[in-house]
């Protein structure tokens, strides 16, 4: 009888492991790019977030081919943000991702470390894929405070655009 309780018990624990857990689902398809309107809406609540929280950040948003659709650095923004902010937008639409998902393999020792000298990628925190019908119109990228705070202003942004 002992035996059957660890055997369930060794059983039961294979089948809560992460090694048995469901793949995510695939990320969304891309649709058509993001329109003027909707990435004026998304500019308009990024930055109604950064200046909410006093943060000075540059604000870049893709459409769905990763070309620049709409721009804004706010005063006294570091130089770099400019270009960290569109690499931001253009690596997490072009690998429908938020950016998170990167620096949380590269905290962690992962493989993900050999995107840092990968052309065209930006792993760090802050770019989120703007997704409307279930499907990848653009993507917003933000640079200029913590990674985290970036993250949420691009996430207000993202949600916006809808």
């Amino acid at each position: 009888m002992t035996r059957l309780i660890i055997a369930a018990a060794v059983a039961a624990s294979f089948v809560a492991s992460p090694l048995f857990a469901q793949a995510p689902p695939p990320p969304p398809p891309y649709g058509p790019a993001i329109t003027f309107d909707a990435a004026k809406k998304a500019m308009t609540a990024a930055e109604a977030e950064a200046k909410k929280n006093n943060w000075p950040v540059a604000i870049a948003i893709v459409d769905s081919s990763g070309n620049l659709a709409a721009f804004s650095k706010m005063d006294n923004t570091q130089h770099a943000s400019v270009d960290i902010a569109i690499g931001k937008a253009v690596t997490a639409n072009n690998l429908k991702r938020a950016t998170k998902v990167l620096q949380d393999g590269i905290a962690q020792g992962g493989a993900n470390l050999r995107l840092l000298a990968v052309k065209g990628i930006t792993p760090l925190e802050g770019g989120v894929p703007i997704v409307v019908e279930g499907k990848i119109i653009g993507a917003i990228g933000v640079s200029g405070v913590l990674s985290n705070q970036d993250a949420e202003v691009a996430m207000a942004g993202a949600a916006a655009a809808k």
